[in-house]
Formats: C-alpha cells, sequence, structure tokens
C-alpha cells in the first residue's frame, strides 16, 4: 500500500536488535500514549454503567435510564466539531496541546459538576452534565487521535495504538469496576470527585510533552478545515474501498460480541463464572493481545498484521461453537475466552494503526474523527438483528456466520494492503 504523502516523520526503527525495540517501548512517546488512551477512557463509563447504577440506586424510573444513552451522541458526531481543533490554536501550549488542556480542565469540572447533581430529584441536571462529560470527553478523543499521529513516527503507530487501546481499557476498568466497588463503601458524590482527580495524571502528561511538529499546510480557515480533509481523502486511489474496509473488518467479531453475554447465561455458566473468566481473566487477555499485536506490528508492519490479525479474528468467532457443544465447562470457557480477548485485541491495535496511517497530518483530528465515527456505525447497526439471527439460525449458525462475515473485510485487504506490498508498506 502507498501511504499518502502527509508529511511523515520518517525516523528509522532498527528492529533486528533487541536494544533498539526495548527503546522504542520505552521512550516518552508511548508512554505519553498509554496514559492518554488511559485519560480518554475514564470518562466513558462514568455516564453509563457507573451512572446508571446510580441513578437505580436512587429510584428513578429504568425508562428514564434507558433514554440517559442519548447523552453520548458527541462521541459519534465528534466529527462536526474537529475541523475547529484543526484550524484553531489556542494562544498557550500549542495547537494541539492547548486545545487538549482545555478539554481536560473542562472535562474534570463536567464529572465535578455530575457528581454533584442528585439524580432522584432532578434527572434533567443529570443529564446536562452528563451531556457537559461526554461532550468534553468526546473532545479530549479527537486531540488525542490527532496527537497520537502527529507525535508517531509511521512505523510507531502499530506500538503506539496498542499501548493506547490498553491504556483505554484501563482507563474503563478503574472508572467501572473501581467506581463501582467504592460505591458500596461511600457515596456516589464522593466516587465522582475521586475519579475527577484521576484525570490529572493526563493532566500533567498534557503539561510536560513537547507539542508535536505541524505538517505544512495545515487549514487557513474554518472553510479548508471542513472542506479540504474530505477533497484530500476522496481524492485518493481506493478511498472507497478503505472506507468499505472499515466498515467491514470488524464486523463479525463485533457482531458476535453483542450476543456473548446471553449465549454464556444460556449454555449454562452462572454470573459469578461469567464475572470471574470472562471479566477478569478476559480483560487481562485483551490487555496481552493487544500489547503483544503492537509488538508484533514493530516487525511485520502494518499490513501484514491486519491479515494475521483478521484471520485470527475470525477462527476465534468460530470457537465459540466449540463451548456451545461442550456446555459449561469453565476449562473450555477459559480456552476460547483467553483465544477471542488474544485475537480481538490484535485485531483492534492494528485496526487503530491502519486507521491513523492513512489520515493526512495536515487534517488530522478532521479525518481521524471521522473515520472512528464511521467504525461505531457496524456497532449499533450490525449489532441490531443479532438476537433475531440467534433465533433463526442458532447459536452454531450464527458464530459460523459471524466468522464468514470476516471474508469481505480479509478481501478487501487484496485491494490496498496485500501481503507483499510493492510500495512504501506501513
Amino acid at each position: 500500500m502507498m501511504p499518502p504523502e502527509n508529511g511523515k516523520d520518517r525516523r528509522p526503527i532498527n528492529t533486528e536488535h533487541h536494544p533498539s525495540m526495548w527503546r522504542v517501548i520505552l521512550s516518552r512517546r508511548m508512554l505519553v500514549t498509554f496514559v492518554m488512551g488511559f485519560s480518554c477512557g475514564l470518562p466513558l463509563l462514568l455516564t453509563l454503567s457507573v451512572l446508571q447504577a446510580w441513578m437505580k440506586d436512587e429510584g428513578v424510573d429504568l425508562t428514564v435510564i434507558g433514554m440517559m444513552s442519548l447523552v453520548g451522541l458527541p462521541y459519534t458526531l465528534k466529527f462536526l466539531w474537529a475541523p475547529a481543533l484543526d484550524r484553531f490554536t489556542i494562544l498557550f501550549l500549542g495547537r494541539r496541546r492547548g486545545w487538549l488542556l482545555v478539554a481536560q480542565l473542562a472535562l474534570v469540572g463536567a464529572i465535578i459538576g455530575l457528581g454533584l447533581t442528585h439524580p432522584g430529584e432532578n434527572p434533567w441536571s443529570v443529564a446536562f452534565a452528563a451531556f457537559l462529560v461526554t461532550f468534553f470527553s468526546a473532545s479530549q478523543d479527537i486531540v488525542v487521535d490527532a496527537y497520537r499521529r502527529e507525535d508517531l513516527a509511521d512505523e510507531e503507530l502499530g506500538l503506539g495504538s496498542s499501548l493506547y487501546v490498553n491504556g483505554y481499557r484501563v482507563g474503563m476498568l478503574l472508572a467501572s469496576g473501581g467506581g463501582l466497588i467504592m460505591a458500596d463503601h461511600m457515596s456516589f458524590q464522593a466516587v465522582y470527585l475521586i475519579l475527577a482527580v484521576c484525570m490529572l495524571p493526563g493532566i500533567i502528561t498534557t503539561l510536560l510533552t513537547p507539542e508535536p511538529r505541524a505538517a505544512e499546510g495545515t487549514p487557513r480557515t474554518l472553510a479548508e478545515a471542513v472542506i479540504n480533509p474530505m477533497v484530500e481523502y476522496f481524492s485518493r486511489s481506493g478511498a472507497l474501498w478503505m472506507l468499505a474496509f472499515i466498515l467491514f473488518y470488524k464486523i463479525g467479531d463485533t457482531m458476535a460480541s453483542a450476543m456473548t453475554m446471553p449465549f454464556y447465561l444460556e449454555v449454562g455458566f452462572t454470573k459469578t463464572q461469567i464475572g470471574t473468566v470472562v471479566k477478569l481473566f478476559g480483560f487481562w487477555a485483551t490487555i496481552i493481545g493487544g500489547l503483544g499485536g503492537g509488538i508484533v506490528m514493530l516487525r511485520l508492519k502494518i499490513n501484514k498484521s491486519l491479515w494475521i490479525f483478521g484471520f485470527l479474528q475470525a477462527i476465534s468467532t468460530a470457537c465459540f461453537v466449540i463451548l456451545a457443544k461442550t456446555g459449561p465447562s469453565n476449562t473450555v470457557l477459559a480456552g476460547v475466552v483467553a483465544f477471542e480477548n488474544l485475537s480481538s485485541g490484535m485485531g483492534t491495535a492494528a485496526f487503530a494503526a491502519f486507521m491513523a496511517s492513512i489520515t493526512n497530518k495536515k487534517f488530522t483530528a478532521t479525518q481521524y474523527a471521522l473515520l472512528t465515527s464511521l467504525m461505531g456505525i457496524p456497532r449499533v447497526f450490525a449489532s441490531a438483528p443479532t438476537g433475531f439471527m440467534v433465533k433463526r439460525i442458532g447459536w452454531d449458525g450464527f458464530f459460523i456466520t459471524c466468522a464468514l462475515l470476516a471474508i469481505p473485510g480479509m478481501l478487501l485487504l487484496v485491494k490496498f494492503a496485500p501481503w507483499r506490498s510493492t510500495g512504501a508498506e506501513i
């Protein structure tokens, strides 16, 4: 695949010698990527599972609790204001770090504000505060994605994306698992105040890390920031094929994941078994898979990694058929979950690295925000009919179908990310 000309930082990485690889892994750039991932993952569940638990404790009607999911719209629509973050520069710290600090400080204030609301008395004030949390959290995501793309060399995008994803998951675990555990011993107001303080590592990192070098030709007007990213992207050869790939690469994995919880229960596993094996054991398998995938991409590059990890994702999805046949066996459950989470972690790391690699550094925030919004479409629409599919074709047929749905995404790799690339492979 010939990557677009976008002012890349072409720092060479010598992966033939382990000391050089370890210098990359332990570099300032990778530490910053991990911490920023943590800062982006922490706010996500504060407006979902943690807030839902708080509202349920306060006796809020289930209809209102369900409607509260709409406050997450900024995560899907963040491409609408991303051009402004590409166009304008804050007077201090630079274009990326300036906006990042503003978003993080506003996010801390919004989390504290959400913690000071009273769900049982005024759910509308809760909805407004939660919307502010998601808006500033989505804004932080926009700038962090742009910073990561501009700060890392092309060869580092694979490992950097895996560390970002793992940091994101650690932040989510702290907010959901840690937040709910703390809520058993203190008020939810105190929980939100503590988790707001947990944003400090991200703020400190923003203040200490250097501003990435801006590419030449960045937008000079807001119109350029809105129009030029689209014109630049769709003028590329194979642009529509790339969008199709983004839609299809993880569609089978996403659809299977949407139904795993009812599947485990129907097979006969207890909630304790699911919590212990699937959630805790599976979490670490995903972390290891993401980190391992990043290290593999240092050697194999993104093209080959997309092929290998995509194939493993499909096989791991089909392995759920084994679990359906054996019944509630902890050993089989652990094996299937470990394989699925390892392969999914590697596939996600390669997927994130690919999307970063095809953005133009002149319009990083806008293009990456648009691509990640597009990536979320299968999660919403393709997952909707999964229950109907299970009723029609059974669990075996469902998981085999999900595995076969990997084929279109893999075939699209032939078009723009061939195994043996004749051009400059990323």
